[in-house]
């Protein structure tokens, strides 16, 4: 099921997909700044959260719905993420916001601001390539909500061994071998569908925890 919200920045759009009975929780999951809702890690969750009783709602920035080909600043991202999540919340199921590296980044920024109960972060943007003194580890480190961090093991943007100590509020899991898209190469020990069954897990065991 898919609905339009009206945000600041435009019109985002929701992308539902719903457990078979009432949820335990809510996954408002958003996309990078290099693609869309049709990212392999965030389909592999929406496939496989809600038959353990957590529904997946993806969200789709303004500017995507558009049509437009380049992501705005933080703020206007963070202007089109925010009035989507009450939309999300009306039901009173503890809801979860995440996703994947520019998605989030808008998580850890506006986790606390929008109530969530903790914060996933997918291949999050320590810094741009090549580029270490350029960090944003500190919007990482200021969820102050239980975050789960999924981070490839050769991503260009900071591999796990890049971050900084994390707070006790925060876990990381590594997959290894796997870039900013958690592409595998051919030579890898985990093929794709490994990959997603360890995301999809680690996730989902996470969750559980917490619900």
């Amino acid at each position: 099921m898919q609905t339009l919200v009206t945000t600041p920045a435009g019109d985002a759009r929701i992308t539902r997909f719903e457990t078979a009975g009432p949820p335990r929780a809510r996954l408002a999951l958003g996309h990078g700044a290099g693609g869309g809702i049709e990212a392999a890690d965030l389909q592999a969750l929406a496939a496989a959260l809600p038959p353990l009783g957590f529904a997946v709602a993806l969200v789709e920035q303004p500017w995507r719905v558009a049509g437009k080909r380049l992501a705005p600043a933080p703020k206007t991202l963070d202007a089109g993420w925010l009035p989507v999540l009450p939309e999300l919340a009306e039901d009173g199921v503890p809801l979860f916001v995440g996703g994947r590296s520019a998605g989030a980044r808008v998580a850890c920024r506006t986790g606390r601001d929008s109530g969530a109960a903790g914060v996933l972060v997918l291949s999050f943007p320590l810094h741009p390539p090549g580029r270490p003194e350029k960090s944003r580890a500190d919007e990482l480190l200021g969820t102050g909500l239980p975050t789960l961090v999924v981070q490839g093991g050769a991503d260009t943007f900071g591999t796990p061994g890049e971050f900084p100590a994390l707070p006790a509020t925060h876990r990381l899991v590594e997959v290894p071998e796997a870039g900013h898209g958690f592409k595998v190469p051919k030579r890898a020990v985990l093929g794709p569908p490994e990959v997603a069954a360890l995301i999809t897990a680690a996730v989902g065991d996470w969750l559980v925890a917490r619900t």
